[in-house]
């Protein structure tokens, strides 16, 4: 039984002596969510890329349902809870021809696979979390789902990502939030099971140095002002990567409207194994290494500022990618997601040297009288893409990538069916990066959250 397992145990035994207490019930609360998930992703290009086994197109439907009980505390100088989540995904169609499943994916888009590279018929996992609040710091043990920019919870299938381990968050200091955690193993999206911890570049089956369960993080946000929060994190993912991220938020009133400045640092570097064993390298371009691998060596600048007026979101953004390796975060290889500017809907444009720009602009219709709809679209154009090929020679130099995703919804804002929502996403991805395939993607999304208690 490892650490978090045992503490979560004596946690629950603890808690099974106060359940009665007055606040844990009554201040529990528990919510169905219904997610019926549809994708369709056509991998465009020549026939001369279908060689890389990937298929032409993946389509899925699936029906998920997310159950959660969030406790109260009981009384007392310390108070405990527990909170669970219970994921169950439905398969409505799928196939072992369309859904994405490859020798070296750890299932398809969205169910995990059979040995013959069907979809299930259906998949569902359980988690636990105790937990303990002492004035305004909280200690939670079991499964989390952080989202803070060193580790962020993937929820862009059917059903989302899930982690196991330990956080304690404290806001007992005025303006000043602290966190801190570490996590052994992750659940994917499309997954049953937990998983050990890696990154790009050595997250494949078939590479068998996928087996770090340590990741460590800490830091803090600070709200300087009312309308400024300075930001600092750090993580470490043992035998793989070390990372400081340097954050700055600022929203300042101009005129009828609120112009947000974003801007974003992370240093990475490589930690134990990763500096020298290719089981663990990352992905990257170091020419004379076989497809461009070797140890982490990343620092990304970025800035997005957003302004804000009646209804109107008008964007724009920049960031620079430097050094060997592309950026690094954690990824295993079943889905994941990031905290720079740039993770879109088909990619996250980190590669080792990318330079994006972006454009976006989104309006809320709720402005003209229709409450609940929106509508948003962004554009990215990365370049200045060196690749290597599995000889150690370089393939690919100066390309450059783009995409753009649109996305409408609707939320029905009153009456009997409140809060059904409906969205569609639609994304496109060009690039003439040697060995990658274009791709069009549309994804239709109808959700509804029951409360229960």
């Amino acid at each position: 039984m490892n650490k978090s397992t045992l503490a979560l145990a004596v946690a629950v035994g603890v808690l099974a002596q106060q359940a009665g207490a007055a606040g844990f019930i009554e201040d529990s609360k528990a919510t169905l969510g219904l997610r019926n998930f549809y994708i369709n992703t056509d991998n465009r290009d020549s026939a001369a890329r279908t060689a890389s086994g990937v298929q032409s197109k993946n389509e899925e439907w699936g029906q998920g349902f997310d159950l959660r009980f969030i406790s109260g505390y009981t009384q007392g100088t310390v108070g405990f809870g527990i909170d669970a989540i219970g994921l169950l995904g439905v398969r409505l169609d799928s196939g072992g021809g369309t859904n994405g499943a490859t020798a070296t994916s750890y299932g398809g888009t969205v169910f995990p696979s059979k040995s013959n590279g069907e979809a299930v018929d259906n998949f569902s996992s359980l988690g636990l979390t105790a937990k303990a609040k002492i004035s305004q710091t909280e200690l939670k043990l079991g499964t989390l789902q952080p989202k803070l920019p060193v580790i962020v919870t993937n929820d862009g299938r059917l059903l989302p990502q899930t982690w196991q381990g330990g956080q304690i968050t404290s806001g007992d200091i005025k303006d000043l939030t602290l966190v801190g955690g570490q996590i052994e193993a992750v659940k994917g999206r499309n997954s049953s099971n937990n998983e050990q911890l890696s990154i790009g570049g050595a997250n494949s089956p078939t590479i068998s140095g996928r087996d770090s369960n340590k990741f460590i993080y800490a830091g803090g946000d600070y709200k300087i002002t009312k309308d400024l929060t300075a930001q600092y994190y750090y993580g470490n993912l043992e035998d793989f990567y070390k990372q400081h991220f340097l954050g700055l938020v600022h929203n300042w009133a101009i005129g009828p409207g609120v112009l947000k400045s974003d801007f974003r640092y992370f240093n990475s570097s490589d930690d134990g194994a990763n500096s020298n064993t290719p089981a663990y390298f990352s992905s990257g371009n170091y020419t004379g290494s076989a497809s461009g691998r070797g140890k982490v060596d990343n620092n990304l600048y970025s800035g997005l500022f957003l302004y804000t007026v009646a209804g109107h979101t008008f964007g724009g953004g920049y960031q620079v990618s430097n050094g060997s390796s592309d950026f690094p975060w954690l990824n295993q290889g079943d889905g994941s997601s990031n905290y720079t500017i740039t993770d879109m809907q088909i990619q996250k444009f980190g590669r080792a040297g990318e330079k994006t720009w972006q454009a976006r602009y989104s309006y809320d219709f709720a402005k003209v009288g229709l409450p609940g709809l929106t509508a948003g679209v962004v554009y990215l154009r990365g370049d200045n893409i060196d690749t290597v090929g599995a000889n150690g020679r370089e393939n690919g130099n100066g390309n450059s990538e783009w995409e753009r995703d649109f996305t409408v919804g609707y939320v029905i804002p009153e009456g009997p069916a409140k809060n059904l929502g409906f969205m569609w996403k639609n994304a496109t991805w060009r690039n003439d990066i040697p060995g990658q395939r274009d791709q069009d993607e549309n994804r239709l999304i109808v959700s509804y959250s029951i409360p229960l208690l």
